[in-house]
């Protein structure tokens, strides 16, 4: 990412590598969904972090933080560069916190649609994810559809403190949401105005020893344990 992208400003979910050949020590972002490898210790690792020992609670949390770097990446150079990258051929190294990194194809890419940003991220990535994580750890696929859809409006509230990138990343959100992937998962605020969101469903994030409720949950105060 170079400093004139417009992206560059957003911070390390939207970064991302590019060249002929992933970096050494890179792997084929589908081995993130092998529920017995880097997968399953990412989660551990959450929950280290967070001093958890309620394995849902770590596991939904290490989805959020994957499914906004997905979200963060496709929607960032679809809605900066009309093309939405191919993540088909992405590689990934983990680091043992932060997001990901991330090398992709450099070129190419699909037209910036709601369609095909619905195939790249939800379809063949954020799929498979979902079924990599409740093979650790079983959680409710509501709740990681809740997550996917948060993620998604998050990555577009953070690209529309970029003037010219606030109305197309919006625009593609709510089409997103209002797709058959994410209908159900929440309701977002009329076009028109500032994108907002309120899911339907919870993170567990407030079961976190000093966690609280995030901006877009479902429940206005945090529910007895």
């Amino acid at each position: 990412m170079t400093a004139a992208d417009p992206l560059a400003v957003l911070g390390p979910y939207f970064a991302v590598r590019t060249g002929a050949a992933a970096p050494p020590g890179f792997r084929p972002l589908a081995e993130l969904y092998d529920a017995r490898g880097a997968l399953a210790a990412r989660i551990a690792e959450v929950a280290r972090v967070l001093r958890t020992g309620e394995p849902r609670v770590a596991a939904s949390t290490a989805h959020l933080g994957l499914a906004a770097r997905l979200w963060s990446v496709a929607l960032g150079a679809a809605v900066a560069r009309g093309r939405v990258p191919d993540l088909a051929g992405a590689w990934f190294a983990l680091p043992p916190q932060g997001p990901f990194d991330l090398w992709v194809p450099g070129g190419g890419g699909s037209e910036a649609t709601a369609g095909a940003l619905e195939r790249a991220v939800l379809e063949e990535q954020l799929a498979p994810l979902a079924g990599a994580v409740r093979a650790v750890v079983p959680l409710a696929p509501g709740l990681l559809a809740g997550n996917a859809a948060s993620a998604l409006v998050g990555a577009a509230r953070q690209l529309g403190t970029v003037p010219q990138l606030r109305s197309p990343a919006a625009a593609l959100a709510r089409e997103l949401l209002a797709g058959p992937a994410l209908a159900g998962t929440g309701r977002a605020t009329a076009p028109g105005g500032p994108l907002g969101f309120r899911r339907a469903s919870c993170c567990l994030y407030y079961r976190v020893p000093s966690g609280g409720l995030c901006g877009d949950c479902v429940f206005t105060r945090p529910p007895g344990r």
